[in-house]
């Protein structure tokens, strides 16, 4: 069994990621307009009617400005937590209105989707893994630190959609006043390019195919700055930067490292376009 996986957009102008087996998807989170997610999975030949969930990470505008229209038009159900749900004072209709729990599963037809807390500054943030039988992708963002949480489901990913937010010293000597700064930098802000590679080296599974550099910050961080970062301790791992702008190709994802696409390589980063 195995997963097709993109990237809808990923940034703080709107982050979106399409996970699916063929027949069944979920996205996790919406934060881009209901006519741009239209747009850009009709582009790359996914069907709307095969996306049976919408799960939300956390309630920053980036992650669910989306979410009310394109759960409405297309009658999708969407998981949140209470706390989220609250402070994000989003209007979902109830019958199309779910929550769930940390560490539990949910089951979205063959699909199931695993939350589990992290550390960001929001009133009770998620990430999540994906599996179908035996293939497991992780959507791993706005996250402030390698927390043991992380760690866990890190090590139990084919692929994965990894935070890789800034870079340290172009967020120290740029122009965003101090207390920013230290907001973006803590335990409870975004993952840096060097978190990322903390991570990525010292707890992925020799089986770990993709990383999708995401959520990128425009100001502080660029593509081939984080891409560089990956470089030398990649190996056999292919990484990718989701763009702020586009869609990403699909990839197909398989427990068994066969992996497909037809997007091309370029020295072993692949990359759409900026």
């Amino acid at each position: 069994m195995s997963l097709f996986v993109t990237s809808l957009n990923s940034g703080s102008n709107g982050n979106c990621y399409y996970l699916g087996n063929g027949e069944e998807a979920v996205l996790i989170d919406a934060g881009i307009s209901c006519k741009e997610t239209e747009k850009r999975m009709a582009r790359l030949g996914l069907p709307i009617k095969n996306v049976k969930a919408i799960f939300i990470s956390h309630e920053h505008s980036d992650h669910i400005k989306g979410v009310e229209v394109l759960s409405r038009k297309h009658k999708i159900p969407i998981y949140i937590t209470a706390a989220t749900l609250s402070s994000g004072g989003l209007k979902l209709e109830e019958a199309l209105l779910n929550h769930f729990k940390d560490h539990q599963p949910v089951n979205v037809g063959n699909l199931q989707v695993i939350p589990f807390s992290k550390q960001h500054d929001a009133a009770d943030p998620f990430s999540f893994v994906i599996k179908h039988g035996e293939t497991c992708v992780g959507v791993m963002t706005d996250i402030g630190s390698n927390c043991n949480n992380v760690i866990t489901y890190f090590k139990q990913c084919h692929a994965v959609f990894l935070e890789a937010n800034y870079d340290h010293q172009m967020l120290m000597n740029g122009h965003y006043p101090a207390y920013l700064k230290k907001r973006i930098s803590s335990d409870k802000g975004h993952l840096s390019n060097d978190q990322a590679v903390e991570l990525f080296t010292k707890h992925r599974a020799p089986y770990l195919s993709h990383v999708f550099l995401s959520h990128l910050s425009k100001e502080n961080n660029d593509p081939h700055t984080a891409a560089a970062a990956f470089e030398q301790h990649r190996g056999s791992t292919e990484v990718i930067v989701a763009s702020r702008y586009y869609e990403t190709p699909v990839f197909h994802i398989k427990a068994d490292n066969s992996i497909e696409t037809k997007e091309i390589n370029l020295q072993g980063v692949q990359m759409a376009l900026f």
